[in-house]
């Protein structure tokens, strides 16, 4: 056997569809709640785009729970384009007055999607972080504007430590039942050399390591960890040698949904993939008596999970909808 599998015990968190999560970081965080979301779960996915630094994790955290932050203030206008230092790129727009209600929608929706939730994923990218050189700020993103108003710096451990638990304690008094899961993106920041890249990583999973240590509400998972050691292959990386392919992707999947969802969710998780494949299929010949009623079959079972599950199969409705040829 030329692999060293990983194998995670349950974790007792036992996931069901009603339960509220929210993921927020690098864009492994995107991954998880893309899949979460592409399965009918509660999720809020990484409502301030790709995060990568744990500072500005904590900040936007920070600032969606306690109501009052200093997120607007850091706006900027680059060719024409207004950008806020502690979001991502895809959340800019060329009105001032426009991205500032944007910062404000997407705060209020993550302060309300934290309150009721049960779980938040926190995906750790990079210890790397860049300051402006005006205010000695850290950013979140530096919006290709010119290398020169930045200076790059390695986060130290404790400055981090510090700031995470502060979070995770302001986190707890806001949500006492939410329990958080890091994970340490295995997303290989290269950009920065491999040598720093080595070291960053090496920082934020003893962070991992330490505050879940210490703190009851926190978990870690090991995705890190899959991808370095149990596919430890480059045929498990895409083009680019960076980033999981869609295989290595789906077995890190697997490994979430065995630890972390419950009996009931993973059932239900079979026969919704069922569906999604029979939603997407598209025949040779889709007015033809074979097809039409297999759309009427699909109708009825999609509506059989959704008595079952609760689930708002608005989209999967349209979708069949379009495709049956109305009778004459």
């Amino acid at each position: 056997m030329f692999r060293t599998e990983l194998h995670i015990p349950a974790s007792g968190i036992d996931l069901s569809l009603s339960s509220g999560i929210v993921t927020i970081g690098s864009c492994f965080a995107e991954v998880i709640g893309q899949r979460l979301q592409e399965n009918k779960a509660q999720v809020l996915v990484n409502p301030f785009g790709t995060i990568f630094n744990p500072l500005s994790v904590g900040k936007l955290l920070r600032a969606a729970i306690s109501g009052s932050h200093t997120v607007t203030d850091k706006l900027v206008q680059h060719n024409g384009i207004w950008y806020a230092y502690d979001l991502h790129s895809s959340l800019s727009s060329p009105s001032r007055e426009t991205l500032l209600q944007n910062i404000d929608e997407r705060l209020s929706l993550t302060r309300n999607s934290l309150q009721q939730a049960s779980l938040l994923i926190i995906t750790l990218g990079t210890a790397v972080g860049y300051r402006l050189q005006n205010s000695g700020a850290v950013v979140a993103n530096c919006h290709k504007l010119p290398a020169r108003e930045f200076s790059r710096e390695l986060l130290s451990f404790s400055t981090l430590l510090n700031d995470m638990e502060h979070t995770l304690e302001e986190l707890r008094q806001f949500n006492p039942g939410l329990r958080v899961l890091f994970t340490v993106s295995p997303v290989r920041h290269i950009k920065e050399t491999i040598e720093v890249n080595s070291v960053s990583k090496s920082i934020l999973r003893l962070l991992c390591h330490d505050i879940t240590t210490n703190h009851e509400q926190a978990h870690y998972f090991p995705a890190y960890e899959i991808m370095m050691d149990d596919l430890r292959d480059y045929r498990f990386y895409g083009r680019d040698m960076v980033h999981p392919t869609e295989v290595a992707e789906d077995y890190i999947w697997d490994k979430f949904v065995n630890a972390y969802l419950s009996e009931d969710f993973r059932g239900f998780l079979k026969a919704w993939e069922k569906m999604r494949r029979a939603i997407a299929h598209r025949p040779f010949h889709p007015d033809s008596e074979a097809h039409q009623s297999f759309l009427k079959t699909t109708f009825q079972q999609l509506h059989e999970l959704s008595t079952r599950y609760s689930l708002d199969i608005s989209e999967e409705e349209k979708g069949l909808q379009q495709q049956l040829v109305p009778k004459p």
